[in-house]
């Protein structure tokens, strides 16, 4: 749910601001604060700690905008409300749970994640982010859930949300959407995975092209069961049209299958 009840958006969605600051308190600076969509516990649904309790931080604001984004309203609309770092840090051990998920939106794009995840850290939480690979930052990040961005995830007139102006976004989100040094040095400083969202077969030569990449620029090595294959869609109709195709998919090249147990659980419901 949101962390109040008076969630205002945060920008205007075709100026192209990556962090938004409006209505920052005062009081407050970027050093030091962040935009929260969205504090939370439920099951981690993804990835390779599928089903583990986790409090979920979810930033407002993103550099890119793929048109199937399932976080709405952190990219195409970002909404929420700035709280201080002590402020987070105190929402999260109002949890039981020892597994915290930074997502987004991106939120490496705010330098305060990095206080963010120190902080935790230093409580004895594991710390988990979720993040395109765009951005890198030197951090407390106990795994990096690296989703880069595919082609086919770049908006367009016919598929981007209703009521958007996909048109200031479509070369400006293909500009930004792989950036391999910042995906590799995520996979030399973190334990992390690389998880694609895959919209059919014709995803799997851009994915096989990218993951060899960045195997052959990392010192780090990239296992293949470090690459995860997870089904588009933000509903349980939506994951049933593709769930078999990905994991015939994983099977046939070798990779990992991760579901989407938030949707199977509790479909589309906002705090899950």
């Amino acid at each position: 749910m949101p962390v109040n009840d008076d969630a205002t958006t945060l920008t205007d969605p075709s100026t192209g601001t990556d962090a938004p600051s409006d209505s920052m308190p005062d009081d407050l600076d970027a050093s030091e604060a962040l935009p929260i969509n969205e504090l939370f516990c439920s099951l981690q649904g993804e990835g390779t700690l599928v089903g583990t309790p986790s409090v979920f931080v979810r930033t407002s604001g993103c550099n890119l905008r793929c048109w199937f984004c399932d976080s709405y309203h952190t990219s195409w609309e970002p909404t929420g409300a700035w709280l201080s770092v002590d402020d987070v840090v105190e929402r999260v051990a109002e949890f039981d749970a020892d597994h915290v998920v930074l997502t987004g939106g991106e939120p490496l794009v705010h330098e305060a994640s990095v206080d963010l995840l120190d902080r935790l850290s230093s409580k004895g939480y594991h710390t988990t982010v979720e993040t395109n690979g765009t951005v890198y930052r030197d951090a407390a990040i106990d795994l990096a859930s690296v989703s880069p961005k595919l082609a086919s995830s770049t908006p367009t007139l016919e598929n981007a949300p209703e009521g958007v102006d996909a048109g200031a976004w479509e070369q400006r989100h293909e500009a930004r959407r792989i950036d391999y040094d910042a995906l590799v040095g995520l996979v030399e400083a973190y334990e992390t995975q690389l998880k694609f969202v895959v919209t059919g077969p014709d995803d799997m030569p851009e994915i096989e092209t990218l993951v060899e990449e960045v195997r052959d620029r990392a010192s780090a090595p990239v296992p293949n069961d470090r690459v995860l294959l997870m089904p588009e869609g933000v509903t349980r109709e939506q994951v049933d049209e593709t769930r078999n195709t990905v994991a015939d998919l994983a099977l046939e090249h070798g990779y990992r299958y991760t579901p989407r147990l938030h949707v199977d659980l509790w479909n589309d419901a906002p705090g899950t």
